[in-house]
């Protein structure tokens, strides 16, 4: 994968863990219903996709494959 690829999937994944995480931390409104959408999860996930890129553009700036 390309480097400016990566970068960009990276920076993608960070604010997306961002922005799950401030979505899961608000707090519930009963009159509007529980949530449906698993922000806890998508964060975690997205977090872990970022940890991914990290170590892909780390290994690619370094000299690696």
């Amino acid at each position: 994968m390309a480097l400016t690829l990566t970068a960009v999937l990276l920076v993608a994944a960070v604010v997306l863990a961002g922005l799950f995480g401030w979505l899961g931390a608000r707090p519930p409104n009963p009159l509007k219903g529980p949530r449906l959408v698993p922000y806890r999860l998508l964060m975690m996930l997205s977090a872990a996709a970022a940890l991914l890129m990290a170590i892909l553009v780390l290994g690619a700036l370094r000299g690696g494959a």
